[in-house]
């Protein structure tokens, strides 16, 4: 079974790369983008300022797609997330919803966190981080 999600890809005036801290499975405790599942009904781009808001508090506007990635996920379930760039318009810095903790950081700070298996690399191919 695939479930399509979505995530983003945030950097702040300084560069720094917004990140959530995955509250609950999979990958509990790691760093990646914030993001979810895509209701049904709902565009990509809506799910992208649903799930920014309920995991960060910030406001965003869409933009273009960076790129797609399959993850697989328990009971044989491949989630397909569709990574867009978007830019903050609004909101307070605030962890909520399955996100334990949000913060912006840093390129060199990203090899020292526990990043989601793949995310650098994967952010990387795609030319999604400042240089």
């Amino acid at each position: 079974m695939r479930v399509n999600c979505v995530g983003a890809i945030v950097l702040d005036d300084a560069g720094r790369l917004l990140l959530v801290q995955r509250g609950r499975p999979p990958s509990a405790g790691r760093w990646s983008l914030p993001g979810g599942r895509v209701e049904p009904g709902e565009s990509d781009a809506a799910a992208v300022r649903r799930e920014l808001l309920e995991e960060t508090g910030l406001e965003v506007a869409v933009g273009p797609l960076a790129g797609t990635v399959d993850l697989p996920a328990p009971g044989g379930v491949t989630y397909e997330v569709r990574d867009y760039l978007a830019t903050v318009v609004g909101g307070a810095l605030t962890p909520g919803d399955d996100a334990a903790d949000a913060r912006w950081c840093a390129p060199d700070e990203l090899t020292r966190l526990p990043l989601t298996a793949g995310l650098l690399d994967t952010l990387r191919a795609w030319r999604a981080l400042p240089p």
